[in-house]
């Protein structure tokens, strides 16, 4: 009871020298036992003792089938020590998808790319695409993973292509204007930051890529109107104070300047 006493007080360390020990002497189909297996199987997985969490929840996993924080967790665990098939099956069963479908490997994929194992996730949306050519979004994280390797053609393609199977995707227009930004394209960056926003105004990223671009296309007006609005969502986006900052000084207004430059260096000082 300590054990688990522990583990609730988010003190994972104390959860696991407790119950190491006690967990054996539980009789083994008690729901004590039981209990302690899934604590310690979490305990360890918070820890970031991945590898040893894993035998722990494989074993309570069978017992308590609908608990989807388990099977998370064990997703998670077997991804992290490069175990992508059993990592997709819990992922599967995390998301109530059939196992080997491409709506596994889309999910697998993703979880893959949140924890930047690009190489697995690739592997898992390649093959998701092969099984359902037209799945949602697997184009898109696709394109990501290609943009964060600097293939910009390859990301900008895979972008239109999820474009294609789903027009109204405000994040893979944000990315074609990021990717535009990037080759200076700054016309046609402005082109697809504005249809982003027009379908999502609550998200920073365009509105801040949009005040560069129009900063750097000479329109003070528009980018210190974008910028604002990118603070207004995101009041400590060091960036958007920063390009503010430049922005009112091209402008020639100085004391404005200063003000947001010293915004940008608390908010950078802050992390």
């Amino acid at each position: 009871m300590l054990g688990v006493a522990y583990y609730h007080a988010n003190d994972p360390a104390h959860a696991i020298e407790h119950l190491t020990p006690t967990v054996q002497r539980l009789a083994h189909s008690s729901l004590e036992r039981r209990e302690a297996v899934q604590v310690l199987g979490l305990s360890h997985y918070l820890a970031g003792h991945l590898a040893e969490s894993i035998p722990y929840l494989e074993e309570v996993r069978p017992l308590v089938p609908d608990d989807i924080k388990l099977a998370y967790a064990l997703g998670m665990a077997y991804a992290q020590t490069r175990q992508p098939d059993k990592a997709r099956d819990s992922f599967a069963l995390t998301f109530h998808v059939a196992p080997g479908s491409a709506a596994a490997h889309l999910i697998a994929g993703q979880m893959m790319n949140r924890l930047e194992l690009e190489d697995l996730a690739e592997t898992e949306l390649k093959t998701a695409l092969q099984k359902d050519p037209r799945l949602p979004e697997a184009h898109y994280l696709l394109g990501q993973i290609a943009i964060f390797r600097s293939r910009l053609d390859e990301g900008l393609a895979l972008m239109r292509d999820e474009l294609a199977i789903n027009p109204a995707h405000a994040m893979a227009l944000y990315r074609i204007g990021d990717i535009y930004s990037r080759q200076l394209k700054w016309d046609a960056a402005i082109a697809a930051l504005q249809q982003s926003l027009w379908i999502n105004p609550y998200f920073s990223g365009p509105y801040i890529l949009l005040g560069k671009a129009y900063s750097k296309t000479n329109q003070l007006e528009a980018a210190e109107d974008m910028l604002r609005r990118a603070i207004q969502y995101d009041p400590n986006n060091k960036s958007a104070h920063y390009l503010l900052a430049q922005v009112l000084q091209q402008a020639g207004r100085t004391e404005d300047a200063k003000r947001e430059f010293a915004i940008a260096e608390r908010l950078l000082g802050e992390k």
